[in-house]
């Protein structure tokens, strides 16, 4: 069975990245990791809905949204 991924779960995961990567960029705070922290908690979450409403297995639907993260957004 093909894993079904959505745009959204994709957009939050690359949203959850850019958020870490800034964070990353500079001297460590909690203002200044807040925003990766609140995405990274929406993406744990849409993933686990979806994974539910889908019927999905939740460890193998977060992997390919990951994998899908990782690809250009107009491939």
């Amino acid at each position: 069975m093909a894993i079904e991924l959505s745009d959204e779960l994709i957009e939050l995961q690359r949203a959850a990245n850019q958020a870490r990567e800034q964070a990353l960029a500079g001297p460590y705070s909690r203002e200044a990791w807040r925003p990766w922290l609140v995405t990274a908690d929406a993406l744990q979450a849409a993933v686990t809905e979806h994974a539910k409403a889908t019927e999905q297995d939740r460890h193998k639907l977060e992997v390919a949204v990951k994998n899908a993260a990782r690809q250009p957004a107009d491939a």
